[in-house]
């Protein structure tokens, strides 16, 4: 298995864990760890666009949220506490 592949694997765990674990705000993503699932689909994009593939911002969400973005938020995003 080439390296190319096993980074492609380990994403999609992490994409398939990040799908699972809809508790996990992005918020709370991007304060701990200075990335949340918005950031994998802009990169996405960009990954895509770097091979000539033409993909929405809308495309590349739904592609690591597994649903539309704003039925993600509706579902699962929770208000911020101002704790």
């Amino acid at each position: 298995m080439s390296d190319i592949e096993l980074q492609a694997a380990a994403f999609r765990k992490l994409v398939d864990h990040l799908q699972q674990r809809t508790d996990v705000q992005n918020i709370d993503l991007m304060d701990l760890a200075g990335f949340c699932r918005n950031c994998l689909s802009k990169w996405y994009a960009e990954a895509a666009a770097d091979q000539g593939i033409e993909m929405s911002r809308d495309d590349a969400r739904e592609r690591v949220y597994g649903m539309p973005y704003d039925e993600w938020k509706q579902r699962h995003q929770t208000p911020r506490s101002t704790d």
